[in-house]
């Protein structure tokens, strides 16, 4: 056998895993905020290890304008860090039982528990202090 004729096997082994792999990908890492409902609050607070919670409503401008931060933060961290948002407005349980009372707010929890609150609009590298603190 040539060593060109092993250096195709080889490849053609290689080809045969890669396409073997892309049929069962790896568990999908989450890059982007989950929408949390009173429901699903506790269980997702309670099966990541670090959780952010962005606390907000419709008609809010600073919820607004802070959305595309807490996205940003969810690529930038994903994998170390799960963040979630739960409308006040159609989930007032949840909002209610961790006394908000301002919005935007975000929750940081470290094994369920709340660990830091940040209320209002603040820059990406205000939360992003916040989020490595704990990390």
């Amino acid at each position: 056998m040539s060593l060109d004729d092993e250096l195709e096997k080889i490849k053609m082994r290689k080809m045969r895993e890669l396409m073997s792999a892309s049929k069962n990908p790896s568990p999908t890492v989450v890059a982007e905020p989950v929408e949390l409902t009173d429901q699903s609050f506790d269980e997702f607070v309670g099966s990541h290890d670090f959780v952010v919670v962005d606390f907000w409503a419709e008609w809010c401008a600073p919820c607004r304008a802070i959305a595309p931060v807490v996205k940003e933060l969810a690529k930038q961290y994903a994998g170390r860090v799960y963040f979630g948002k739960l409308n006040v407005d159609e989930n007032p349980r949840t909002a209610s039982a961790f006394g908000i009372m301002g919005i935007p707010t975000l929750l940081f929890f470290k094994n369920g528990r709340v660990v830091d609150m940040v209320v209002g609009a603040v820059p990406k590298r205000v939360l992003e202090a916040r989020i490595n603190q704990y990390l």
